[in-house]
């Protein structure tokens, strides 16, 4: 496993790939459906920008307006501030203060996740070509097959096998599941890939 100091320049160039994508989007593509349930393009960039935003002051004050429900003060922040100007959004995305940020006790290995499965949320549905690097995916997959992370998710993977098909890289025994190391990295998040772009039966 890579050492968290070292995955800071991969989370910056995971923001500054999506910003440069989306700096000349249409309304058409800032209002597409995300693979996250109920968001759109700009709420899920209005979510995984908040960082650039709010100080860590403004957002306990949020968490606590929302009764410590993260869940719900996402939504609600996602849903406010998806209405910001795209210009500012896209800036955001740019910002030193989100490439530099980690989540409490995550550090830039969770950063990386956020970054990695957010920004999949949004390409995915665009149709767009995977931006993020082997050895980038690569540290996202085994943070949540050997690091656990799936469980966020409430994913069981055990008893299966998950192969890429698009890099070296497999995990687990059992029934397997191949696609797209991007389509593992999504299924065992929770997401809904689009048919056909997995092998063998969905978890």
């Amino acid at each position: 496993m890579k050492d968290d100091a070292d995955l800071q320049a991969p989370v910056a160039a995971q923001f500054l790939a999506l910003a440069g994508l989306l700096s000349t989007a249409t309304d058409t593509t800032w209002d597409t459906e995300s693979l996250c349930a109920g968001w759109r393009v700009r709420e899920v960039v209005a979510h995984m920008t908040m960082p650039a935003r709010y100080s860590e002051g403004e957002f306990m004050a949020e968490l606590e307006r929302c009764g410590y429900d993260f869940t719900r003060l996402s939504n609600e922040i996602a849903s406010r501030d998806a209405e910001l100007p795209t210009a500012q959004l896209v800036a955001d995305l740019r910002s030193n203060m989100l490439h530099h940020w980690t989540p409490p006790e995550g550090g830039y290995h969770g950063a990386l996740n956020h970054a990695v499965i957010h920004g999949l949320d949004v390409t995915v549905p665009l149709g767009e070509t995977r931006f993020v690097p082997d050895d980038t995916i690569r540290v996202v997959l085994d943070d949540l097959t050997q690091g656990g992370a799936h469980e966020h998710f409430g994913i069981d993977i055990e008893g299966r096998l998950f192969e890429a098909s698009d890099l070296d890289w497999s995990h687990g025994s059992g029934q397997p599941l191949r696609g797209a190391a991007e389509d593992l990295a999504l299924v065992m998040c929770g997401r809904t890939v689009p048919s056909g772009r997995l092998t063998d039966s969905p978890l």
